[in-house]
Parts: C-alpha cells; sequence; structure tokens
C-alpha cells in the first residue's frame, strides 16, 4: 500500500495564522483563486461582501491585522475537504466580535470560505 500524497489542511498552521500578527501565514492557506463570502450586520445574507482572489482577501486580511485587536481560534473541525472554525477577536477598547467559517479545501488550501460575523454593538 502507498501513502497519500494529497495535501492535507493543517490545523496548527491555522491557528498560529490567525493567532499571528500578520496577515502573511494566513493568506497563505488560500489557493490563488479562492473566493470568500462575508456576512454580517452591513453585508446580510441577500447581499454578502465578496471577495475573489488572494489579492482581495490580502488586503482584507491587511486591513484586519493592521487593528489594534487580538484573534483567538476557539475551534477547527476538518472532514475531508470541508472544514469550519470558531474565531474570536476583542479590540482594545473591549469591543468583541465572534465569526464562524465553513470552508472548502482544494489540494489542502482553502479554495471558498463563507465567513458569519457578529460584532458588540
Amino acid at each position: 500500500m502507498g501513502t497519500s500524497t494529497t495535501p492535507s489542511f493543517d490545523t496548527d498552521t491555522l491557528r498560529r495564522a490567525v493567532e499571528g500578527n500578520t496577515p502573511d501565514t494566513l493568506l497563505s492557506l488560500y489557493t490563488d483563486d479562492a473566493e470568500i463570502r462575508v456576512v454580517n450586520r452591513n453585508a446580510q445574507p441577500s447581499s454578502p461582501k465578496v471577495l475573489h482572489g488572494r489579492d482581495e482577501i490580502g488586503d482584507m486580511l491587511t486591513d484586519v491585522y493592521s487593528r489594534d485587536m487580538t484573534h483567538k481560534l476557539e475551534g477547527c473541525v476538518v472532514q475531508g475537504d470541508n472544514a469550519a472554525y470558531s474565531e474570536s477577536c476583542e479590540y482594545a477598547d473591549g469591543v468583541r466580535v465572534m465569526s464562524e467559517s465553513m470552508i472548502t479545501l482544494r489540494d489542502g488550501k482553502i479554495s471558498r470560505q463563507i465567513i458569519i460575523e457578529a460584532w458588540d454593538e
């Protein structure tokens, strides 16, 4: 029997990326043609914010990681070519954000992601 050479999704790398101080490692987990759909108070389900490709995703991550806030990966489950994870964030002023992500993987990288966010108001 041979061993599989298909790249797998590394949840330890995801944790380091999410909880890190720069967007670089997190951006490296996406395919070049990845798509993210964000649903929150300002981008509701009928009209989500949609990002296409690593350039647009990189711009969003650069913005997020330039803010004075912390990020924590609360949990991650991987099953085949799908994964889901929870992330909690807190701004320096105490405002909290929770997000849930459902992702589709291709060759061990994120090719599609749906993010649902809730913010303190």
